[in-house]
């Protein structure tokens, strides 16, 4: 831009003396066809010919003092607040998207792509007005791939639950969990399938279930007791049970509800769920 400027400034002296050199040849052309014996012409035009000689004088030494000052080397300092006035305007308030784009329009001369296929990286070689150039690498995305794709944690939890639990408990496990979907929206079973599709993820099935694992419900049908009284099982540690997080629901083997402290826990209705030690005597005798 300073070079430019001062190019322009040049060429705009250079057409100023090319006028004034025209001016100061027709003022002489007019004073040598003047009549002599007209006196009072004659110093007229010999007065104009006179200012268009000083005229052409003056644009002839602003000439060569421009061309003395272009081969002086710019002071660095004046440009080392660039960078800094740079990033306030593009982060300044009041501007637009559209003042953003003018201005990298304006800064940068031209854009080199190519691809490298060995990690899959698009490689941008950006060539700025000032002479420099950078490289920019991005990720260029499979054939599916978007920058709406669901959290790996959230796909974590999908892959752990989806072989015991339905699509309907998937979806209400991860809105417990705080995940939303890569559109950022909660979570349905029709997400939950369409991620699965998506990811090869294998779905749960009712009729193919083996039993091995259970749910909460399951497990309270078997044993005819209520889903209150499963929860104070898995609670007190009489009947084992994981989870993928502390806030998905319980998975509970169908083997553990034929063990010894299960049973013997549903045979005491009514009574606490605590053991009792054999040299403790009970304040009120159970009848």
């Amino acid at each position: 831009m300073h070079r430019k400027q001062v190019k322009d400034q040049r060429q705009i002296i250079d057409l100023e003396l090319q006028q004034a050199r025209y001016e100061a040849g027709l003022a002489e052309r007019r004073y040598a066809a003047c009549d002599p014996d007209n006196r009072l012409i004659a110093a007229q035009l010999e007065k104009n010919w006179e200012i268009a000689l000083r005229r052409v004088h003056d644009l002839e030494t602003r000439q060569s003092t421009k061309e003395d000052t272009t081969t002086i080397a710019v002071d660095p300092g004046a440009f080392a607040d660039l960078a800094a006035n740079l990033s306030a305007a593009w982060n300044a308030p009041d501007v637009t998207m559209r003042a953003r784009q003018q201005l990298l329009r304006t800064l940068v001369a031209d854009i080199i792509v190519d691809v490298d296929d060995a990690v899959r990286d698009v490689v941008l070689t950006i060539h700025w007005r000032g002479g420099q150039h950078s490289e920019l690498r991005v990720h260029k995305p499979q054939s599916g791939e978007h920058g709406s794709a669901t959290a790996e944690d959230a796909l974590e939890v999908i892959r752990s639950m989806a072989g015991r639990w339905s699509d309907e408990h998937i979806a209400a496990t991860l809105n417990r969990m705080g995940f939303p979907t890569g559109q950022g929206k909660t979570w349905t079973a029709h997400r939950v399938r369409s991620v699965r599709y998506v990811r090869g993820i294998d779905a749960y099935r009712s009729a193919d279930k083996n039993g091995e694992w259970l749910t909460q419900a399951e497990v309270a049908k078997a044993l005819g007791v209520s889903s209150y009284m499963v929860r104070r099982l898995v609670s007190t540690g009489v009947l084992p049970a994981v989870q993928v997080d502390p806030r998905a629901p319980y998975q509970i083997r169908a083997i553990d509800l034929t063990s010894e402290p299960v049973r013997t826990a549903i045979a005491r209705k009514g009574r606490p769920l605590r053991d009792v030690e054999a040299d403790t005597l009970p304040m009120f005798p159970y009848t």
